[in-house]
């Protein structure tokens, strides 16, 4: 017997609760199928467990630089067994408060692995259910790369599960997962190297972020190894040995982490059951308001290959649910100026348009920049500062903000205030119009001449 909802979501992720609670509120039926831990990737191995080992970072860095102001310091060895224990122990309050939450709104949770099984209609563990609206919402996996011995490297996920700290590492990737890695190891203490096929990180990010991330690694002590190819994976006792395609490598190390991109899970979840064939990369293409070609199913999420951050996925899928249920017709996620930020030493924020983006869309006589580097008060008695780079992107004779870029300390708590100004389409009037908050490092945006 097929039991029936108005809505089923394929997948327990920060993006798939979001959806199915909002269409509940909305007074909808809703089953939300999910196999494994409620939260996804970002509450179980990703946003939240990386930013806890980046406060632990950012503690023992402060700690460290407390002597500058006349402060012994206390700190001893980083003792990761008990901050995984403790960081476990509030992974697991979470999974609890989603599974609260769903109940408290009426969703039904489905565990196992739901495939579609013709339109309309899921499948779990041989039961049947349908509904006239079904989200995707399965998320992505790390990917590992096709040579020999990539077995015997962690990937993001596996990073999660360490229980010590792992004394010499190599970081295998550019983007954000490998350079947040990379970061926090270094900053805990472990001797790291970064491992990139080409000449730059963060490569989608604007040239000053890129370059002022680049020169901090440097100075934390990050061994950045640019223009490697890594040919495959050995293991020598308890040790490890990259090797590269002209025969030389690195040997030694006690893990190597792959962070060099991500698979969205969209292989076995039956999309030949309602002809649905998904990109080359495995990625389901949607239009601006989530629809699949398929009427009645929907994707969002890391699945779809735009914009793979936890908050875009929650904000889709809550404004797909009120579209469906809650008689907004119009409602739908704008994918521009999205806010975000590497949790790096020190972190990076981005919204909206870098300049080489804002030059290639507006025209290069269209752009205009302001750009400030400074050393923050925090570092007033330290002999060799941290800097903090600010960069302001404008465009048209009204100096409309199209893009705010910041490196440095507080970057990261900095940035959503400015977002809502990008949103709100802030001039650089608007910004000199604005009285400072003095002394903060957040004043420099809006003081820049």
């Amino acid at each position: 017997m097929t039991e029936h909802y108005d809505l089923i979501v394929l997948g327990g992720g920060s993006g798939g609760i979001a959806t199915a609670n909002r269409a509940a509120r909305h007074g909808a039926k809703v089953a939300l199928v999910e196999k494994d831990r409620l939260g996804g990737a970002c509450v179980n191995v990703g946003c939240v467990p990386k930013k806890l080992l980046w406060n632990a970072g950012h503690i023992r860095a402060q700690a460290h630089s407390g002597r500058h102001y006349g402060f012994t310091p206390l700190l001893g060895d980083f003792d990761w067994s008990a901050h995984k224990i403790a960081r476990d122990a509030y992974i697991a309050r979470l999974n609890g408060r989603y599974a609260a939450g769903l109940s408290d709104n009426g969703v039904t949770v489905i565990r196992g692995a739901g495939r579609l099984a013709g339109p309309g209609t899921v499948v779990v563990d041989g039961l049947a259910y349908a509904a006239p609206h079904i989200v995707l919402a399965t998320g992505s996996r790390p990917s590992l790369p096709e040579i020999p011995g990539a077995a015997l490297g962690l990937t993001s996920d596996a990073f999660f599960a360490l229980t010590e700290r792992p004394q010499r590492v190599a970081v295998v990737g550019a983007g954000y997962i490998a350079v947040e890695l990379a970061s926090v190891l270094a900053t805990l203490g472990s001797d790291v190297s970064l491992v990139m096929r080409g000449a730059h990180l963060l490569d989608a990010f604007d040239p000053m972020l890129r370059e002022g991330l680049m020169e901090a690694l440097v100075e934390a002590g990050i061994n950045i190894m640019s223009h490697r190819q890594v040919a495959g994976l050995q293991a020598t006792g308890a040790e490890l040995a990259l090797s590269y395609p002209d025969g030389e490598g690195m040997c030694g190390l006690d893990a190597v982490v792959w962070a060099i991109g991500r698979t969205p899970n969209t292989a076995d979840i039956g999309l030949e059951t309602v002809s649905l064939v998904p990109d080359a990369r495995g990625f389901v293409g949607t239009d601006a308001f989530q629809n699949t070609p398929v009427a009645g199913l929907y994707a969002i999420g890391d699945m779809t290959g735009r914009a793979a951050l936890t908050p875009v996925a929650i904000a889709a899928g809550r404004r797909l649910a009120d579209r469906l249920f809650g008689g907004m017709a119009d409602r739908r996620l704008d994918y521009d100026l999205i806010p975000t930020v590497v949790f790096s030493h020190p972190p990076i924020a981005s919204a909206g348009l870098s300049e080489p983006e804002a030059r290639a869309r507006h025209g290069a006589d269209g752009v205009k920049i302001y750009q400030t580097r400074f050393a923050p008060l925090s570092e007033a008695f330290n002999p060799a500062p941290h800097r903090t780079a600010m960069k302001l992107v404008t465009v048209g004779r009204t100096e409309r903000i199209v893009g705010v870029h910041i490196i440095g300390e507080g970057a990261d708590e900095m940035l959503q205030g400015f977002a809502v100004a990008l949103k709100m389409g802030a001039t650089k009037k608007d910004f000199d119009d604005t009285l400072a908050i003095h002394p903060t490092s957040a004043e420099e945006l809006v003081t820049m001449r």
